[in-house]
């Protein structure tokens, strides 16, 4: 699991150097995604890239590779199966420090792989329920781009930790918008609620397979604004993202949410997303 790739080379970890001075280090001036592979496939790669060239345009970035063929050798070179790709892509190595940039750098292009654990190899029984602090959302504005300025959410996941909470959801004026590398969803009365999207949260890719998900199930879903009363007096609450899938909250704030037990409008949904993946690793898919 040593096989990384930079600027348009495969090569050992060990043998990969980026300079000081590339603004990635210096100013967090890069983008990134994470896209697991689950049986060396990935999980709505395609998906996951036009998210990336998102973020590229956003911040202004000229990056032009295939990066789907990047990934998919770099998977197979650390032995395919279930892995994690993390790819970032910089503005570039400016040679000095400066915040202004020369629109004539060539990005630094770089990525690696982890093990990830395929979320749909256990039953919905075996899943384990998570619990949640309630925080703060001290990010930026423009949270549809997957930037690596991540220090507001490494801040609040470990202030969830040194509360013995598994993740922390974030709130801005009053409403809820996501959790630090998560989507939220809520249940009430059957019906399933998540936060509209916006500049505010980053557009999930499990979030909106589990909305096209409920939508050709006949299962209800509202993206509305959920203030912090609404989340506490929910029947359900669940977490989504790519590498875990959809995970229950049972307990908020130290509070029980519904009876404190997983409910059953998650386990169907996480019953539905774990035969739609193994679908789409078998070429069954029809999403």
């Amino acid at each position: 699991m040593n096989i990384v790739y930079l600027k348009g080379q495969f090569m050992p970890s060990q043998e990969a150097m980026i300079s000081p001075f590339d603004r990635g280090f210096l100013f967090g001036d890069s983008v990134y995604e994470v896209v697991p592979y689950f049986r060396g496939i990935g999980f709505r790669l395609q998906e996951h890239i036009t998210r990336l060239e998102h973020s590229l345009r956003a911040v202004r970035i000229q990056a032009h590779t295939d990066w789907a063929a990047v990934m998919d050798e770099l998977v197979a070179r650390n032995g395919g199966g279930n892995l994690s790709v993390y790819l970032q892509v910089t503005r570039g190595d400016s040679g000095s420090r400066s915040h202004s940039y020369d629109a004539s750098l060539t990005p630094t292009v770089f990525a690696c792989c982890a093990p990830v654990r395929d979320f749909a190899a256990v039953s919905a029984e075996e899943v384990q329920e998570l619990s949640a602090i309630v925080t703060a959302d001290l990010r930026w504005h423009r949270c549809d781009i997957k930037s690596t300025g991540l220090l507001p959410n490494i801040l609040v996941l470990q202030q969830a930790r040194d509360h013995q909470a598994d993740e922390a959801l974030l709130l801005r004026d009053g409403v809820l918008t996501e959790g630090t590398s998560c989507n939220l969803f809520v249940v009430r009365q059957g019906v399933i609620y998540t936060p509209k999207r916006s500049s505010e949260i980053l557009g999930g890719i499990t979030r909106e397979l589990v909305l096209g998900l409920a939508d050709v199930n006949g299962m209800q879903y509202q993206e509305v604004d959920i203030d912090y009363d609404t989340l506490m007096n929910a029947d359900e609450v669940w977490i989504s993202s790519s590498t875990r899938g959809v995970l229950p909250v049972t307990r908020v704030d130290d509070r029980l949410i519904g009876d404190g037990k997983k409910g059953p409008v998650w386990a169907r949904m996480f019953e539905l997303l774990a035969r739609y993946q193994h679908q789409l690793m078998t070429g069954e898919s029809e999403l």
